[in-house]
């Protein structure tokens, strides 16, 4: 495994202790980090690879919260080793990751005895906060056909390789809401649906829808 870069603003103490006890852990892609109603086994630093946090409905639906990437907190890993409650969301790799696990007693030591620790702890927190209110925000205020629209053209190539399913994930709504608005959109001309895909024709149109013009 290969080395992970502990955050630059800690005190050379602090970084002594968090590699003295911390757990080194990989996953393959498309496993799962943790679910709800699991107790929080630790404090994550992401060293490489993605994960993403979905909210679980009753009916099996899920819900993009947020991604986590390198160096970023996960805000309810954080939330639960604060508040001693267990996770209420899953969490899975979407690309192989690696990292360290701070177990629960070392947290707590570090957060009372290291202000720089305590400080990185709280801006990620806050940052990942900030990140979580924007995507409410998203879900409630903007129509599906902006979040659809900005969902696609924020892929890195015209062709999108996701299914309807995942992608109603992304925008939070469901896979029949899904296939019905990128149908209206095939049939402006601004998309082209395929198996599994879905092809950017017209990408300054798709922009002016995700614009809301």
């Amino acid at each position: 495994m290969a080395a992970i870069a502990l955050p630059p603003e800690l005190d050379p103490a602090s970084r002594d202790l968090l590699r003295a006890a911390a757990h080194p852990f990989a996953a393959p892609a498309g496993a799962v980090m943790f679910r709800p109603g699991e107790p929080c086994r630790g404090f994550v630093l992401l060293g490489a690879g993605l994960v993403r946090v979905d909210l679980l409905a009753e009916d099996g639906h899920a819900l993009l919260l947020y991604r986590l990437a390198p160096g970023e907190a996960c805000l309810l890993s954080t939330a639960c080793l604060f508040s001693g409650e267990a996770h209420a969301a899953e969490a899975r790799a979407e690309a192989p990751v690696e990292g360290l696990l701070l177990p629960r007693p070392a947290f707590d030591a570090l957060v009372a005895e290291s202000a720089p620790f305590r400080r990185f702890v709280l801006a990620g927190f806050g940052a990942r906060l900030g990140a979580l209110m924007m995507r409410i925000e998203e879900l409630s205020f903007r129509s599906v056909d902006r979040r659809l629209a900005a969902a696609l053209l924020a892929a890195p190539g015209p062709a999108v390789a996701i299914t309807q399913a995942a992608l109603a994930v992304e925008v939070g709504t469901a896979r029949e809401v899904v296939t019905r608005r990128l149908q209206a959109l095939a049939r402006e001309g601004l998309v082209a649906i395929g198996r599994g895909s879905v092809t950017v024709l017209d990408r300054a149109g798709l922009r002016a829808r995700a614009e809301g013009a």
